[in-house]
């Protein structure tokens, strides 16, 4: 069929054009303000972006719309239509539907869909998990909220179904493993046939302006990872209880044969299943926990009921990405790949763009200062992102914060009395202030001269500049572009 993606450039979206694409369909979309990954995974796949969302477009008669939650039937000042081909498509009686629906009637019936919920960590662990199947010889399919470097794109079909055995399904580089016999029980589930794996990041957030459930109620998994729990996306929940009631129509679609795994770290994610879990339930995270760590987060060992099973030591910093790890292994465990196989296949993850990547490197005053470019918008990320950095270059470097509070949440100001708790790891922090709702000077002012706020990306720019010394680390922390902000620092330095 021809799909017309309205919001072609999110990344949900623009990964559910790379498997439209994959799967032989004709692909073609529209958006605004594009920026990468997804602009350039897009042109590399060929498919065609048109600029814009005008009424024009339903001349290319495609078999169906599919809408992005980006779009809505919103009215501009003069009293024109913000999304002039959606009321077109409403106008003309021609078929649409959502992104997740679409997914779930193409793309995950017959699979073994695993789902990472969580107000943090989605993307990363939904990586950690496909690449862990990848090394072990399940061929997953997967939509991740991001490039996996691993992989190079953010989304793919994957491998035709199989049966699962009850031993461990190792890859050639593992298949030498032993079964590794797990305190309490078996490390891999009884036999079932059920079709190929497919991983997938599920987010709360809605799924489109005409139907406001969360996306991942479309998702129907069978292994489901509550990563955590905060409050967040204010602009469509009131509070934490109506993201807790989400989260629970998530666990009532898993089912009994299913695998629900809960941070044991996480009290909202303890409320969400009092309220009824019809499956089994295997904790990570807390001393208790069915799968816990004893070591810091660049190495350490994996404990099953308290017992230690096998080692950890990779490239990653940071508490979270330890705890993303324990995730990614106890589901692993679910489809029949040993904590031992697990483990050895996360020695080789190289993360996701845009989280910690380092940007460039540059020569400066004797020394060198290099740019990071990470993902994080929520003040806790936000902490333990500068956390994870500051793990990984020690003490004495200083590290400079450059945010942008871009989401819709921080756009609203609903945690802009978390910021000065979430930067108090940085040495200086540096805010982008324009277009917000709220004056960040005033919410900041508690840190003093540890911060600058500018309106504009130049006025930023010019700012960390004045700043910045050798041996720094530069830290951007943005959900969008950013303005480019980080090439734009880079040619700074160069030329200072």
């Amino acid at each position: 069929m021809h799909i017309h993606i309205l919001g072609i450039c999110g990344t949900f979206m623009g990964g559910l054009a790379a498997l439209a694409r994959e799967a032989g369909h004709k692909v073609t979309g529209c958006d605004t303000a594009v920026y990468p990954p997804m602009s350039e995974q897009l042109r590399s796949l060929g498919i065609e972006l048109i600029e814009g969302f005008g009424a024009d477009q339903l001349a290319l008669q495609p078999d169906i719309f599919v809408v992005g939650n980006v779009v809505s039937r919103a009215h501009l000042a003069d009293g024109r239509a913000k999304f002039p081909l959606m009321e077109a498509i409403l106008d003309a009686g021609m078929p649409y539907t959502s992104g997740p629906q679409w997914l779930a009637e193409h793309v995950l019936q017959g699979r073994h869909v695993i789902a990472v919920a969580g107000t943090h960590g989605k993307t990363t662990t939904t990586a950690m998990i496909a690449w862990i199947l990848e090394c072990n010889g399940l061929q997953p399919g997967f939509l991740v909220g991001g490039v996996p470097l691993n992989f190079g794109v953010s989304a793919r079909l994957g491998g035709k179904s199989k049966q699962f055995s009850d031993g461990p399904l190792l890859g050639n580089e593992v298949r030498s493993e032993p079964k590794l016999a797990l305190p309490g029980g078996s490390a891999v589930r009884e036999a079932t046939s059920v079709g190929a794996c497919f991983v997938i990041e599920a987010d709360e957030y809605d799924t489109a302006f005409f139907d406001k459930r969360s996306k991942f109620v479309y998702y129907r998994p069978r292994t489901v990872v509550l990563n955590n729990l905060e409050f967040d996306h204010a602009d469509i929940f009131d509070n934490l209880e109506a993201i807790e009631r989400q989260f629970h129509h998530l666990v009532r679609t898993v089912p009994a044969s299913g695998r629900v795994l809960v941070n044991g770290l996480e009290e909202s994610l303890s409320r969400v299943l009092h309220m009824g879990c019809w499956s089994e339930v295997r904790s990570f995270g807390a001393a208790v926990s069915d799968f816990s760590a004893v070591g810091g987060p660049d190495a350490f060992d994996v404990l099953y009921q308290g017992h230690a099973v096998t080692q950890m030591k990779w490239a990653l910093t940071g508490v979270h990405n330890q705890m993303n790890a324990l995730a990614a292994i106890a589901a692993a465990e679910h489809v029949g790949v040993s904590p031992v196989a697990a483990a050895k296949a996360l020695q080789t993850f190289e993360n996701v763009k845009r989280r910690m990547e380092l940007r460039g490197t540059v020569g400066y005053q004797g020394g060198s200062i290099a740019v990071f470019d990470d993902f994080a918008h929520h003040p806790t990320a936000i902490r333990t992102t500068i956390d994870g950095l500051r793990r990984k270059v020690g003490p004495g470097a200083r590290i400079l914060a450059v945010f942008e509070p871009r989401s819709n949440t921080m756009k609203l100001g609903t945690m802009k009395a978390q910021l000065p708790w979430s930067l108090e790891g940085a040495d200086l922090a540096f805010c982008h202030g324009g277009a917000l709702g709220w004056d960040a000077r005033e919410a900041l002012a508690g840190m003093g001269a540890k911060v600058e706020v500018a309106d504009s990306i130049d006025a930023l720019v010019g700012q960390v500049l004045r700043q910045a010394r050798a041996g720094d680390q530069i830290l951007c922390m943005s959900n969008g572009g950013f303005g480019g902000i980080h090439l734009k620092l880079l040619q700074a330095l160069e030329r200072a």
